[in-house]
């Protein structure tokens, strides 16, 4: 079944392969490629390029979200995608969405209809929030600042489009890149010395996915509180509950993906308990750029430098198995200011921003 949008465009549903295992068809191949066009036609970067194996699994539904994806033809040719994520955790209200279009189509309302019927689509669904990240380089653009009071972003073609419709911005957080150099392993090799003698009492503890039994409660508490212990402005992101089966569906989408993830932790000696975590990854080439992903202090336990701590044990750690990988690229929001003073201080550098936006459905 197909949608008309305008004169010359067609709105399709993603029809993914009926097997968890089978291989991706022809026009998930077509999407995929698609998919990194457009995001390399707004960000100018490959980093975030995903082949047809690695992002299958992340078009499937889970317990936790519920996913649903497009596609727009212009004749024979696939010239955009959309998809619409219904979170679990919010009991269905909160719902991330993503438009993704060829540059040599802006500007023919193909993305004021896809929105159109991805609000709908979400409606009908009982979704009454649509978040969505976009990022904004830098441009000659007049800025728009974070209400936050911390970020600004240029009011860019994604900027006003969003503003058009009736979405907020809410956070503005930066894209920072880590590149390693001689100077730079030096540098962090003495910054984790002086994590390593700030933190008496904790330890580092490390593992590759999947998790390991005795390490799964604290995994999924720590994951549990990412969602709650770092800054979410007015995004209004729910409550994420974590177990020992949402931590095992985490690795095997993972393993699904090709990706291979590094989890660096602090664990109190006296307790045992995990108090703190950072997360690295890869994909199947090992020169591509890696990822940090996830890096969280529990509260409890701030103030000992565990976060300087886990970042620089994990990219030690990194470098030594990963030494093809020119460098890691991480996101944070503007207003976490302890966490971006880490960063700084070890080495990584802003290469953009991208906003979090919100529209009220009610």
């Amino acid at each position: 079944m197909s949608i008309r949008l305008t004169d010359t465009a067609t709105l399709h549903p993603l029809v993914l392969p009926a097997r968890a295992d089978a291989v991706p068809t022809a026009t998930i191949r077509a999407y995929a490629d698609v998919r990194n066009r457009s995001v390399r036609d707004v960000t100018g970067r490959s980093e975030e390029d995903l082949s047809a194996e690695a992002l299958l699994p992340l078009l499937r539904s889970s317990p936790e979200l519920t996913r649903t994806q497009w596609y727009v033809m212009v004749a024979d040719e696939m010239v955009g995608v959309a998809v619409l994520n219904i979170m679990a955790d919010s009991s269905g209200t909160t719902a991330t969405t993503v438009i993704s279009l060829l540059r040599s189509v802006w500007g023919r309302g193909i993305g004021s209809a896809v929105l159109e019927h991805i609000e709908h689509a979400a409606r009908d669904a009982g979704v009454t929030r649509l978040l969505v990240w976009v990022e904004h380089p830098a441009s000659d653009d007049a800025s728009l600042p974070s209400p936050t009071g911390f970020g600004e972003i240029p009011r860019d073609h994604h900027a006003r489009f969003l503003l058009r419709y009736g979405f907020t911005l809410e956070q503005v957080e930066r894209v920072s890149m880590f590149t390693w150099s001689d100077a730079v392993t030096a540098s962090l090799l003495e910054a984790h010395d002086r994590a390593a003698a700030a933190a008496t009492g904790y330890r580092v503890v490390q593992w590759t996915l999947p998790t390991p039994t005795e390490h799964v409660p604290g995994y999924a508490w720590m994951k549990e509180h990412m969602s709650t212990d770092v800054p979410g402005a007015g995004l209004g992101m729910p409550t994420e509950k974590w177990d020992a089966e949402r931590i095992a569906r985490h690795d095997e989408r993972y393993a699904q993906r090709g990706i291979a993830v590094l989890v660096t932790a602090a664990q109190r000696i006296e307790t045992g308990e995990l108090c703190a975590y950072n997360e690295l990854a890869i994909g199947s080439d090992p020169t591509s750029v890696s990822h940090q992903e996830d890096t969280l202090v529990l509260a409890s336990h701030r103030g000992h430098r565990l976060g300087l701590l886990v970042k620089t044990a994990g990219l030690l750690s990194w470098r030594e198995h990963h030494p093809d990988s020119p460098g890691v690229i991480t996101y944070n929001a503007e207003e976490n200011r302890p966490m971006l003073d880490i960063n700084e201080a070890i080495g990584f550098a802003p290469i953009s921003y991208e906003g979090a936006w919100k529209k009220d459905l009610t």
